[in-house]
């Protein structure tokens, strides 16, 4: 792969974004995390897909809220989720970007140890298969495919997705 010569700052910027994406997310900060789609992004995730950065907004609210009953601690409270990224590819052309990544998620849901302390749980997992645009110099989201590798129909299938990203960057580009 050959990468152009504003590759390592691209790609920066993207895992920046991704990072303040996964914080806003992890910390209940709505407004950023839907900021980092564009105005026209694409959500697409387990329980359906939004479009629109209103209608992403709204959606990570409402999941949130479903999740806290969902996911509780020894002590029957919503657990503190983290979510974290690793193994990211990312493709950039122009203003155009692709990205495949492997994330997991843990959080305080475990058994108490010796001490009384909750303990982490290792939860779900899965990957991340990105469309990115950079609109007035910034990198958004503008198609962001969560796939859940423990969810029937949202696994990401037996193919390396690194080839299934490089031949959708290849069929935008042509």
């Amino acid at each position: 792969m050959k990468y152009p010569s504003t590759y390592a700052q691209d790609r920066a910027e993207i895992e920046d974004l991704m990072s303040r994406y996964l914080m806003a997310m992890d910390y209940n900060d709505f407004d950023t995390y839907a900021d980092t789609f564009t105005e026209d992004g694409t959500l697409d995730y387990a329980t359906g897909t939004v479009t629109g950065r209103e209608n992403i907004r709204a959606e990570a609210k409402a999941f949130k809220e479903r999740v806290g009953k969902m996911f509780t601690d020894i002590d029957g409270q919503p657990a503190l989720l983290r979510h974290v990224l690793c193994h990211s590819t990312i493709r950039v052309e122009g203003d155009l970007a692709w990205h495949t990544g492997f994330w997991f998620e843990f959080d305080n849901g475990g058994e108490r140890n010796e001490a009384g302390r909750k303990t982490i749980k290792m939860g779900t997992y899965g990957i991340y298969e990105d469309q990115l645009k950079r609109v007035d110099g910034e990198w958004k989201f503008f198609y962001r495919n969560i796939r859940n590798e423990f969810l029937e129909g949202r696994e990401s299938g037996s193919v390396n997705p690194v080839l299934a990203m490089d031949a959708l960057a290849q069929e935008a580009i042509g």
